[in-house]
């Protein structure tokens, strides 16, 4: 699949209507979400015919991308049942077919199938300290091959543009510098 169609088809997606500010609930545009897993496939190959685990995957954008892809197998984690209720809807509208799994990524005990590699936006911590270390360090401990993660940082060129979705936000979107990490875990 060409990065173009992957983007139009991710970007059809449905996105959180009222997003939840104490889980850091933000849509991931087509446009970083379209890179973060074509690269993952055509640079390293990690997404064809590999189980792909999204952590914290909201609406399931990363998780859709990794079936479109050609995964394996695709499961997404979310604490939020009415995040997982459009992610699962997404998924039928695109005849993909996701698992989806309610559960807080710091209580996931995975005792299923072997998870190749991980996919996520976690939270980046601004609400609730550590938050993305917590997504990190199961992340690490589930993947077997690798784990995508996009960060907040200041210093980079990879921006994030997140819409104004919060009664404090004053703008109409800003866009905050991540960094995407590529982690293998040993």
């Amino acid at each position: 699949m060409k990065l173009k169609q992957l983007e139009g088809l991710v970007g059809s997606l449905q996105q959180f209507s009222n997003p939840k500010v104490e889980l850091e609930q933000y849509p991931t545009g087509p446009h970083i979400a379209s890179r973060m897993l074509f690269t993952a496939e055509n640079s390293f190959e990690d997404v064809s015919s590999k189980v792909v685990a999204d952590f914290g995957c909201g609406c399931g954008t990363l998780g859709t991308a990794a079936a479109l892809l050609g995964a394996e197998h695709v499961i997404g984690i979310d604490v939020d049942s009415q995040a997982l209720e459009i992610a699962s809807l997404n998924a039928e509208d695109l005849e993909l077919d996701i698992d989806y799994v309610q559960c807080d990524i710091r209580n996931l005990v995975w005792r299923g199938q072997n998870i190749d590699t991980v996919v996520m936006n976690p939270p980046f911590g601004t609400r609730t300290k550590g938050a993305d270390m917590d997504f990190l360090c199961m992340a690490l401990k589930v993947a077997s091959q690798a784990v995508y993660s996009l960060h907040k940082t200041s210093t980079r060129d990879l921006r994030y543009d997140v819409p104004r979705l919060y009664k404090f936000h004053k703008k109409k979107e800003v866009d905050i510098a991540v960094d995407l990490w590529r982690f293998v875990p040993k």
